[in-house]
């Protein structure tokens, strides 16, 4: 636990960003052997060959070839994004005082208030003209850049009471006294290697400028920007790394964009996956019935972390099922299907989390409060498998600092090792896992 703790810190400490994240993914597959494929080009596709492929800068999808009569897809999908804010191209915005202000807008669904007075900066990526093409790197302001500094109590006497706060008023983050003007640009260009006449455009987000940590009397806990879900990357990662071979192929997605939707080319609302599951059986030589055929021998794990029951808020919690930290993978349930466990998911998933030695828990949201909606269930309208919704506790969910337990991580990578090294199969005689 306590090594892959250490590697979960330094995984969600150089991932500001959705695409520094896929970046560190890729990274780990190449140390592993694995061999990059790029969608414009044909595969060739070898038995006991490593692969994975990338759309988008921020979405990947990897496999292993077992054999070329290989029985289905052992696949697992997280997200590379959280919620934050996207930085606008044109970003200073002269503000009273002689301040400068970047212009925001939020991406997905963040606690507001939780980015005030805290050291932030920026990261994602930029899009530059190098030798007559456009190419795509990685931008990271590595130092305390940015604050957004609240409104203090003597001029809002209300804001312990809940206090409003307007995404183009309140959050737009303080950069410097604006005695230079164009001074965000040519910081971005500097930092990506370029002049600015070969900056063209950016993707760039705020983050906060702190270090995941483990905290608690006895360090029980992780404190962390990204945790949702970048710890489920990481657990699902871990495992697909350490598996053995099965006569399945397993596959790792990780997708951009769940926080808006996923209703993107590299979201999982796209054609991405189903796009690499047919690559693979065709350039392995099967027919479009071997095809189906294989994908109705399929399973996925949808892996986004859930919520802990809140020790000074017990009563958001459902009255039975409810994780606490801790306590092992979380399994999640919601009668209209926003998750996507029901009865046959369920029983595979604890299947292979008892044998691997891993403790279950059950979610499920209070009946009158709705939950939010995640890979599953939009993954699954594009590929009919069998799915399970499963998460890693955790508490404030959204925030810009989140916090889980510490031995959880270490249940998700053993449960999807052993998950990655099986076989699934719905047969006549019943399921076989």
């Amino acid at each position: 636990m306590e090594q892959e703790n250490k590697r979960l810190l330094a995984f969600l400490d150089a991932s500001p960003s959705c695409y520094h994240a896929a970046a560190n993914v890729m990274k780990a597959l190449l140390e592993a052997g694995y061999t990059r494929l790029y969608e414009g080009e044909v595969w060739n596709l070898t038995e006991g060959g490593r692969y994975f492929t990338l759309r988008g800068d921020a979405s990947v999808i990897a496999f292993r070839v077992p054999r070329r009569d290989f029985r289905g897809f052992m696949i697992a999908a997280g997200h590379s994004d959280s919620p934050t804010f996207k930085v606008r191209e044109e970003a200073e915005v002269p503000s009273a005082g002689g301040c400068l202000r970047l212009s925001v807008e939020p991406y997905g669904g963040m606690i507001m208030r939780s980015w005030l007075d805290r050291p932030l900066s920026v990261a994602g990526r930029a899009v530059v003209r190098e030798g007559g093409c456009l190419k795509t790197r990685l931008v990271n302001v590595d130092r305390d850049l940015l604050v957004i500094p609240s409104v203090a109590i003597h001029m809002d006497r209300e804001v312990n009471k809940g206090t409003a706060l307007k995404a183009n008023v309140d959050m737009l983050p303080l950069f410097g006294m604006g005695k230079e003007p164009g001074a965000f640009r040519r910081l971005i260009a500097e930092e990506a290697g370029v002049t600015e006449e070969d900056l063209i455009s950016t993707d760039l987000f705020l983050y906060p400028q702190q270090a995941a940590s483990l905290t608690g009397a006895a360090e029980e806990f992780i404190l962390s920007p990204r945790l949702d879900d970048l710890q489920c990357v990481f657990g699902c990662l871990e495992g697909f790394l350490a598996a053995k071979g099965s006569e399945s192929v397993p596959v790792l997605a990780v997708f951009h964009n769940e926080e808006v939707g996923s209703g993107t080319r590299q979201g999982a609302d796209s054609t991405f996956l189903t796009d690499v599951l047919r690559r693979i059986s065709a350039a392995l030589g099967k027919t479009e019935e071997e095809y189906r055929a294989a994908v109705a021998n399929s399973f996925l794990v949808s892996a986004d972390n859930a919520h802990a029951v809140h020790p000074n808020h017990p009563e958001y919690a459902d009255g039975r099922e409810f994780p606490v930290l801790n306590g092992g993978v979380v399994v999640k349930y919601n009668a209209a299907q926003r998750y996507t466990t029901d009865a046959v998911s369920d029983a595979v998933f604890r299947q292979v989390c008892r044998e691997a030695g891993v403790p279950v828990q059950r979610y499920s949201n209070r009946a009158d409060l709705p939950g939010g909606s995640t890979l599953g269930n939009i993954s699954t309208a594009h590929l009919s498998v069998h799915s399970v919704d499963i998460g890693l506790p955790q508490l404030a969910m959204h925030s810009a600092c989140e916090v889980a337990g510490a031995k959880d991580t270490a249940y998700l990578v053993r449960a999807m090792t052993g998950y990655f090294e099986k076989s699934f199969r719905a047969g006549p005689e019943g399921i076989e896992i």
